[in-house]
């Protein structure tokens, strides 16, 4: 069995190092199955030192050059060689725990893939309202964030990836039809819960109030088609860390 871990990142200097520590130690749950397991970093066009650091941390690195996650993560996954898929975001810290619980269930053998629920390091009480809020709709819908979500390749594959058409929400969209796959097969999409990724809530930070609640109410009112437009989806792709 191999493990292809695949992180998209776009001008991520910052924190990618301290991520990709996180994750190396994470893989060895895979390789305590006794499994082999490799780190893709998908460089999607980034003008800082994203690159060079993948590499001092042993990843293999891809190039995108369109500004886009679901080019970045697809790329990532047709280098790949794995037999599973696990996509971890650059700003995000998996647990030895959770991918154990991965690995686990992967042998179980039922599931097809499926993703975990989430915690921040943020102690706001609308930030925990919101993770909270997240976490509630994820495990009721199936529906995966964005930051952790695994898959067979062959899964992934069969059903065309993460779709070019979205600039935000593609990891929803991606759930969905995996879910459906996995139902006309017998199988299952799991949402873990058990050990929450930690990932980052810096577009809290980076983003106003003001700014969420627009984008929120025009992706509502526009029925979602201001998911299909990178200059809509800006808090993805202006580069602000």
């Amino acid at each position: 069995m191999t493990i292809s871990v695949i992180v998209p990142a776009f001008n991520e200097e910052r924190g990618l190092a301290a991520a990709l520590r996180s994750i190396r130690r994470a893989m060895a749950a895979f390789e305590e199955a006794g499994w082999t397991a490799e780190l893709i970093v998908c460089d999607n066009n980034s003008t800082d030192r994203t690159a060079q650091i993948a590499r001092e941390h042993g990843a293999v690195v891809v190039f995108e050059p369109v500004n886009q996650i679901s080019r970045a993560r697809n790329a990532g996954a047709a280098r790949a060689a794995g037999n599973w898929l696990v996509f971890v975001d650059a700003d995000s810290h998996p647990s030895r725990e959770l991918f154990a619980e991965v690995a686990r269930v992967i042998v179980e053998g039922r599931c097809l893939g499926g993703g975990s629920t989430v915690r921040t390091d943020a102690a706001d009480v609308v930030s925990r309202l919101v993770v909270g809020g997240w976490n509630a709709i994820s495990r009721a819908t199936g529906w995966a964030a964005g930051s952790f979500m695994f898959c067979e390749a062959a899964a992934f594959r069969a059903i065309g990836g993460f779709s070019l058409e979205l600039y935000a929400a593609e990891e929803i969209d991606l759930s969905k039809r995996l879910a459906r796959l996995a139902r006309r097969r017998g199988r299952t999409f799991v949402i873990l819960a058990r050990h929450p990724l930690q990932t980052s809530a810096r577009k809290k930070d980076l983003y106003s109030p003001r700014e969420h609640l627009t984008f929120m109410v025009r992706t509502i009112l526009r029925g979602g088609r201001t998911l299909r437009s990178q200059e809509e989806c800006y808090q993805w792709y202006d580069g602000r860390r």
